[in-house]
This record gives structure tokens, sequence and C-alpha cells, in this order.
């Protein structure tokens, strides 16, 4: 599958060094590095409605971490899927009396030019879901035979039995147990599994927190033949497949929202545990959720502020990414109409003060760039950054034009 047109990132004198980022496994700050290449899995998008804010703070905080990374001579190895098969996805294209296959083309197109506009880095492996319907089902198939996953019988459907995967039984055979990574209580972990997506009423489930890993074909919704039936995948284990096909075991980052710590992180770690009886990543790291008149913007809600509106409406997408800059990526915060114009001024100071013909100040440029790149680096803290440029900008630099390629480098805003 294709992803977007990759932006023009320059290169800086000198070099930064790889971030530390908070690791929700450990709940410390881990230096992100594993050796010259960093590998990164983002979770994508199930593509049944556009971009918003939520999404695009995820994306633009593991777009921030890879221009740290490159600053830091790295190369970067970054993939990340496409759930073009999954429940709410049939079921939008069922309200709406559009094809699945449609919808799900043009919300990713859709979502392809938000990306491009915002200067997101794309990823080197965008793989589709139903890219590698085969991978997944020879991952279930291997689980099933390990006894890390079991059959429950399924009298609705014309395959036979759906697959689950066994908890209980990963654990004592994988690196890895319940609640390593999210470290939730069982109370919390059942809430978190009934509302994003989990059947803990299962009937035949050895637990109720056991996760679907093969869905059995059913009358009236897509399916494919494969080495353990037909039906499709669940919604944990292509991650797992996906992650370890691209970027191998124990990779460096596994990034999304905080909504995915539990189950989805969670499961898909122990999928790719049990498959290939090591860690998923070094780094577990997620992002805070952006609200919108009072609550988490959610497709599910409908209070969504997206990118493609506010772009078509003639909004700079570097005003938007300004103001998400502007919250650290951990926080939860709301998005309101002040912040973006603050982040519009911000942007047209900045545009007249570092351009490449702007008058030189008396401030050291160079200390401005590393003080950009500390800011970074240290669990990237995108307001301390802002705030360093802005200092910079109110006393003059004696070279805005390198100030201005640093800004564009590191904090993806092209002036």
């Amino acid at each position: 599958m294709k992803a977007w047109k990759r932006p023009e990132i320059p290169t800086l004198p000198g070099f930064s060094a790889a971030p530390c980022l908070y690791d929700t496994a450990t709940a410390g700050l881990v230096e992100a590095h594993t050796g010259d290449t960093a590998r990164i899995y983002v979770c994508g998008i199930t593509p049944y409605d556009a971009t918003h804010m939520g999404h695009a703070a995820t994306y633009l905080a593991y777009d921030t971490v890879q221009r740290v990374w490159l600053d830091a001579g790295l190369d970067v190895h970054f993939a990340q899927n496409v759930t073009d098969i999954d429940d709410p996805l049939l079921e939008r294209a069922a309200a709406t009396g559009v094809d699945w296959r449609e919808l799900a083309a043009s919300q990713v197109e859709l979502f392809r030019g938000d990306m491009e506009a915002l200067s997101i880095l794309p990823p080197e492996d965008y793989v589709a879901v139903t890219e590698v319907l085969d991978g997944i089902a020879e991952a279930v198939r291997r689980l099933l035979a390990s006894g890390a996953a079991y059959e429950v019988p399924t009298p609705d459907s014309r395959a036979g039995s759906d697959i689950y995967f066994d908890n209980a039984a990963a654990a004592g055979m994988s690196p890895w147990e319940l609640g390593d990574i999210s470290h939730l209580d069982a109370a919390t972990m059942d809430r978190f599994f009934r509302e994003r997506g989990g059947d803990p009423d299962r009937e035949g489930k050895r637990s109720t927190l056991d996760p679907l890993l093969w869905r059995a074909a059913r009358d009236g919704e897509p399916s494919w033949e494969s080495v353990v039936g037909a039906g499709r995948p669940g919604w944990h284990i292509e991650c797992s497949v996906i992650a370890l096909k691209e970027l191998g075991r124990d990779f460096t980052v596994q990034g999304g929202g905080s909504d995915l710590i539990f189950p989805h992180h969670e499961m898909s770690a122990g999928h790719a545990a049990a498959l290939s009886g090591h860690p998923l990543a070094r780094v577990y790291s997620h992002t805070g959720m952006v609200a919108y008149q009072g609550e988490k913007m959610s497709k599910s809600l409908g209070n969504l502020v997206l990118v493609s509106k506010l772009t078509a409406s003639g909004v700079d997408a570097r005003a938007i990414r300004l103001t998400l800059l502007a919250h650290h990526y951990r926080s939860d915060w709301e998005w309101t109409d002040a912040a973006l114009g603050t982040a519009q001024d911000r942007l047209a100071l900045w545009t007249d003060r570092l351009s490449a013909n702007a008058a030189p100040g008396s401030g050291s440029a160079d200390g401005a760039v590393a003080a950009l790149r500390e800011a970074l680096r240290i669990d990237l803290n995108t307001p301390a950054a802002l705030a360093v440029v802005d200092a910079a900008v109110a006393s003059g630099v004696d070279d805005p034009a390198l100030l201005g390629r640093a800004v564009h480098a590191l904090l993806g805003i092209e002036l």
C-alpha cells in the first residue's frame, strides 16, 4: 500500500542525541535507542472517518521522535498498519450504504492528504490488514499449535469456531503476562476490555479477557479462506504480525494513543511474545487525549475537529501543527479556536523573524538550536521547544536562517 509524499528535512550542523521517552511499561524515562537504526511502529487508522485532532496529535508526536532520531544521525524504519477490515468500518459502511472497500479506500486517501499537509513523515512500510491475511492466519495457526490459543464453537458461523488467545497459557510460555504494559487492576481491565471492542461475556472462553484472534466466517460478512478456516482477523493480532514482519522483534518504540494501552497494546505484545519468544518493543509510548467541547474527541461522540475541514477553510496546516506542538504529547488537553489563533500569531512572527533575509540580532543561533535539541531530547518537550524559539525570536539571533532551518528540521515548520 502506498503512503504519502515525504517532506523535505534540512540537515543541521552538529548532532542531537537519541531521545529519552516515557515508557508506559516501566513508568519511567528510557533512552529510545537500539543501535544505528531506530525502529518504530505506530498503530494506524481504521478508515471509516476523517482525521481528527486526536489522531493528528498522535502522529505528530511520533513524527517528532523520528526527526530527533534523524538529527542524531540514526536511520529510521517506520511501519504502520491500516485496519481496513474491522467491525466499525463494516458498521459505518452498512449505515451509509457504501461498499466497505470503497469507504476504506476513500478515507485512507483523505488520511494521506491530511498527513502530507501536516508534513508528517510517511512509513517505509504502510500495510493494510487485507494485504497480510495469509500471514495473520498462519500466526493464529502457530498460536493454536503451541497451546497459546483455543477454539470456541460458533453455531452462527458457517466455518465452525472462533479462535481466541489464551492469556494464561501464553504467560507460561513467553516473556509476557497480562498487565506487564498497562499495570491495571482487574476491574479496570474488565471495564476497558468491554468498552474497547472486547467480548468478556462470550460463552466458551477460558477467561473473560482472552481476546479474539480469528473470527470465523458469518453470512453477510467479508471473509477469506485460510489455514485456520474461512474468516477474518481479530484486532490485536494484525499489529503483532505486521510489526514482527516489518521491524522484527524487540524494536525500539511502539507508539499510539493512551486509549490503546489496554487492551490493544497489551494484547499485541502478548501475541508477539508468544509467537517470537521475545518482547515486542523496548519502549511503549503513548500520547494523551485531545478533547473538544468538554469531551474527549472521538468518532463515536462526533465532537470532531477535522484536519481536512480546517485546511479546506483556508487554515494554514503549519498553524495546526503549531497548535498541537504547544501541548506536551503525553498530556490531555482541549482544542480551542483561541489556541489555533495563538499558533497563527506565532507562525506569522516566526516567519517574519526567521526567514532567510531576516535581520540578525545579538543572540546565539547555535545556542538556541542546542536548547531546542535538548528540549526535544527529554521526552519531546515541545512546549519548551516552542518557548526556546519564542525567546530567540524576541531577542534576535546572529543567524536567523540557521534557527529557521532547525525549526523546519526538528519541528516540521517550514518558514
